[in-house]
């Protein structure tokens, strides 16, 4: 791997070239039970050099289980990091979204304690001190930090993502600094600002998806780095989601809704700002927009997938804003490098207090597509829990655009497979195992059989419409049954306003767990509530 100028060239800030460290001279910092801010966001801009060396020296001196530590970072990093961590038993907590096999099952098993939060609330929290109210010093302990340059004066220019760092630089004293010379400096594409606390909490006069309030860099006392460290790991980003004809279908009923918006005056002929998620649904999306009818479109976001480079070389989008540059390790990031200066002058990464502020989000109208575990019939969402109990990865920021956005919108497939049904698990179900975004939140519902639009629907009126046009054939019926049953129910004991019999609600979620499928024979329960 070529490497992108010097050290000395990237450093700017000539003190610190006597801080230069090798990553394994900076395990000396590192203690048991010590409270760690990382940087990065979806893998994205997070420390290697250092986490991997530390990984080492833990398998190398048996030392599983007995170097743990709290991991604070804006989301969810490579799995050559914390999920390597997460088998050698070194995370003890997580906050606030993780990705991987093994940091999934240490959380599951309860060896791993994680914390799930609105990103933009935890961002702000953490620089509140909310996560830190219990140390002994009230701080962090310890940071690492990748970086592209320090400056002059010790600003930190971030590479791929925003994530927390000027929080975390809020909440701690002690700074390891990672320089990434393995890959070209981002320095230029982003856009930061250290929000102040309340009541001097600052505007975010953002009024187009590009504009700039901050600096290229985030302040940092050059007193406060302990270590310098010199990387040439690049992100290991997540594999890029392939499309199927089950999220092309989506794709396409959220275009065509697009179209009748801007037909019935609703929209502007370039949309508004677009967030979409993370997945093979939202990369459909963003790809079938860069096949559609729509011009002069701009993206505000927290994660800019690969297709997102697909939209920019169609010549229809004119910026992106987001948190983080998420593209595959083996085709996103090398082609991203082999243009940069085609791409980067269309996108700005910004912290994750930024990015997802309900601020900016309101004021733009953002469009807000995400995709969840399950929804239910009456537009509440499930984004994290499986079966209410088995934590995927976190809420994420789903919830920050779903919240505050111009049009919210979720797109799942109306079914997944189980072990023993190709369609054994529904999407649409009476009632979500864990609700993450109420049916406040969701003005509509979209799957490969449809798209609900249940603005100004009453929840009876939401329930027809959702399995009407979302649920999947083989589960209509029973949905349909459900519905009249609980209404006629609910009706008739003056409590019908959103029907749900609770003896009968989660029978297919207890069907699938021990049969295998969500295809029940019928709604009889027999339940002897004096037993």
């Amino acid at each position: 791997m070529p490497e992108y100028g010097t050290l000395q060239e990237r450093v700017r800030c000539r003190s610190l070239l006597d801080r230069v460290m090798k990553p394994e001279e900076t395990i000396q910092f590192f203690k048991d039970g010590m409270s760690l801010g990382w940087s990065g966001f979806t893998p994205a801009g997070y420390p290697k050099a250092v986490p991997i060396a530390l990984a080492d020296h833990v398998e190398k001196n048996n030392l599983q289980g007995k170097m743990r530590f709290s991991i604070f970072s804006g989301a969810s990093v490579g799995a050559e990091t914390e999920d390597r961590w997460a088998t050698l038993d070194m995370i003890d907590r997580r906050w606030p979204y993780q990705t991987g096999k093994n940091i999934a099952a240490g959380i599951n098993e309860g060896r791993i304690r994680m914390g799930d939060k609105h990103l933009s609330l935890f961002a702000q929290d953490l620089g509140y001190g909310f996560y830190t109210k219990d140390t002994q010093s009230g701080k962090l302990d310890l940071a690492i930090i990748e970086v592209s340059a320090i400056t002059e004066d010790g600003g930190l220019v971030p590479t791929s993502s925003g994530g927390v760092i000027p929080e975390i630089l809020m909440a701690c004293d002690r700074v390891i600094v990672e320089v990434n010379l393995g890959q070209p400096s981002f320095e230029g594409m982003h856009d930061n600002i250290v929000c102040n606390t309340p009541p001097h909490r600052q505007v975010l006069d953002i009024t187009r998806a590009d504009s700039r309030i901050g600096t290229s860099y985030v302040p940092c006392d050059p007193a406060k780095i302990i270590a310098v460290v010199e990387s040439r790991y690049r992100d290991n980003g997540r594999a890029f989601s392939e499309q199927d004809t089950t999220s092309e279908a989506i794709a396409n009923h959220i275009i065509d809704f697009f179209t009748h918006e801007v037909k019935a005056g609703r929209l502007p002929k370039n949309l508004l700002p677009l967030q979409s998620g993370v997945g093979s649904i939202a990369n459909a999306v963003i790809g079938g927009l860069a096949k559609g009818p729509f011009t002069n479109l701009s993206v505000y976001t927290e994660v800019l997938q690969d297709t997102m480079l697909d939209l920019i070389d169609s010549g229809k989008l004119d910026c992106a804003s987001s948190c983080s540059l998420s593209l595959s390790k083996d085709e996103g990031f090398p082609r991203f490098f082999a243009n940069m200066d085609k791409y980067s002058g269309k996108i700005l990464l910004r912290p994750l207090a930024v990015s997802n502020a309900p601020e900016p989000i309101r004021r733009l109208g953002v469009i807000a597509m995400n995709t969840p575990v399950e929804i239910d019939i009456y537009a509440h969402a499930n984004s994290t829990l499986v079966g209410g109990t088995r934590m995927i990865n976190g809420i994420g920021g789903s919830g920050d655009f779903l919240r505050n956005g111009f049009l919210k919108i979720m797109h799942t497939p109306s079914s997944r497979p189980s072990k023993t049904d190709p369609n054994g698990i529904t999407c649409v179900v009476p009632h979500c195992s864990h609700i993450d975004h109420t049916e406040h939140d969701l003005d509509c519902v979209v799957t490969e059989q449809g798209l609900a639009d249940v603005r100004g629907m009453a929840p009876k009126e939401r329930a027809k419409r959702i399995i009407e046009k979302c649920a999947h054939p083989d589960y209509k019926p029973i949905l349909s049954e459900y519905l009249e049953i609980a209404t006629k129910d609910c009706i008739a004991r003056k409590v019908g306003h959103e029907p749900q019999l609770w003896d009968k609600a989660f029978k297919m979620q207890l069907n699938l767990a021990q049969n295998g499928t969500m295809k029940i024979k019928n709604w009889d329960v027999k339940i002897d509530l004096c037993e």
